[in-house]
């Protein structure tokens, strides 16, 4: 890229977020947001689908493709050694398993 001084300033400011997120309870209350915005988005997801029954299958079809995607990224590079992975990475895992687990709850929710 070009050295220009929007670069230098979005360059600058990625560095500067990325050192405050090396904090260890900044780091775990954005990964505990991730899950529960996973969980949030799964409720939001079921809500909107459920209300006109002909995009179930569908949704069903673009969720499972997209946690697919999400666990071949996370695993294809850092497998079991998730410690050390980017906060990235980790961030969508950690949203992956909270869609799952809210779109299992609805799932229960739905059949009692």
């Amino acid at each position: 890229m070009q050295d220009t001084r929007l670069n230098n300033l979005i360059a600058a400011g990625a560095r500067a977020l990325g050192g405050w997120l090396q904090n260890p309870w900044r780091r775990t209350s954005v990964q505990l947001l991730s899950v529960l915005g996973g969980f949030f988005a799964a409720s939001a997801i079921a809500t909107t689908a459920g209300q006109e029954a002909a995009w179930d299958l569908s949704m069903a079809g673009i969720l499972a493709l997209g946690c697919e995607v999400a666990s071949w990224v996370v695993y294809r590079r850092y497998g079991n050694d998730r410690d050390r992975s980017p906060l990235l990475i980790s961030t969508l895992n950690l949203f992956k398993l909270g869609l799952m687990y809210g779109l299992f709850l609805e799932a229960f929710k739905l059949g009692s």
